[in-house]
């Protein structure tokens, strides 16, 4: 299964309140929104994505309650990013300072904040290139170090603010560099 896109800009401008409302009115379906104001129906993923998501996710947890440096969020959480969209990525980082400027209604509803760290898994039924049009929407909003992991190819795509987009093939793991300090992540295709 696919994710679709439908264009309603065109006809009925929604809200950011009314998204939200959208989203809890339907919490059985993951909706997304480019900058563009396209809603985007979010396909579920599969058990091998979903297990492999689940173990990436246990590393940031781990490393981030040793470290105590921010806030750790899974693909769930949705964040209003300053320049549009309502974005979900697989894993997200929040420096703890960042975070604490938002009001408890912000932290509680979609935080109108770009993560400081974002990383896409790339599923059987993702498209790259919609996916990579994600990523520049992360690093054009402010975050400062992305991932788009593609297992099936075994490679990675590194962004990072103001840089050409960095590919490792069949890397034996990716660092967290200064936005994560001493995050490592061993990959296992």
């Amino acid at each position: 299964m696919t994710a679709f896109t439908i264009s309603l800009e065109p006809i009925i401008h929604i809200t950011d309140e009314q998204f939200y409302e959208l989203c809890r009115a339907n919490p059985e379906i993951k909706f997304e929104r480019n900058a563009a104001g396209d809603l985007i129906v979010m396909a579920p993923t599969g058990g091998e994505t979903g297990s492999y998501n689940s173990e990436i996710n246990a590393d940031f947890v781990i490393w981030n309650r040793q470290t105590k440096l921010g806030k750790v969020f899974d693909s769930s959480t949705c964040f209003k990013l300053p320049k549009g969209g309502d974005r979900s990525p697989d894993v997200a980082w929040v420096a703890l300072e960042r975070w604490n400027r938002l009001s408890r209604e912000q932290q509680r509803k979609f935080p109108p904040i770009a993560p400081d760290f974002v990383l896409e898994l790339l599923s059987p039924t993702d498209s790259l290139e919609k996916t990579q049009a994600k990523m520049q929407e992360y690093m054009n909003s402010g975050v400062r170090l992305g991932w788009l992991i593609d297992r099936d190819n075994r490679y990675v795509e590194i962004y990072r603010i103001d840089q050409p987009v960095e590919v490792l093939r069949n890397p034996e793991r990716l660092l967290g560099e200064d936005v994560l300090p001493g995050f490592v992540l061993n990959m296992d295709f």
